[in-house]
């Protein structure tokens, strides 16, 4: 089943997060986020870090970073209710052998949608 208007609308959001944490681009991540203290980013083996100023910092050292990272997403998945959205899905890192699995979560902001939240962990494997 095709997504709707408004879950494209988020899966393009969710994808332009990707593009940027990719390119290492801060200005685009910056632009992607909701400026507030509602915003909440947890990197994996980070704590929770809670307000736009401290997720810009993290933002800033990770794409500051000596390793660019390159994603596979899969099983990828885009949940609309009202203003508010979410995507979860596995990251994949290229040449890794690691996948992540995240959280997005996205409010309304006119025709845009802002993150207000990233969660990303771990998946352990035996």
């Amino acid at each position: 089943m095709p997504p709707s208007d408004a879950e494209a609308t988020l899966l393009a959001a969710n994808q332009a997060f990707y593009d940027a944490f990719e390119a290492r681009d801060l200005e685009a991540m910056a632009a992607l986020w909701e400026h507030s203290e509602r915003a909440t980013c947890t990197h994996p083996g980070w704590p929770a870090l809670r307000g736009w100023p401290a997720v810009a910092m993290s933002w800033k050292a990770i794409l500051g970073g000596p390793r660019p990272e390159q994603f596979i997403l899969t099983d990828v998945a885009a949940h609309v209710g009202g203003d508010t959205g979410w995507v979860t899905l596995d990251e994949n890192l290229v040449g890794g052998a690691s996948t992540v699995s995240a959280v997005n979560l996205f409010v309304r902001a006119g025709d845009a949608r802002r993150m207000v939240a990233h969660h990303a962990s771990p998946e352990l494997r035996g």
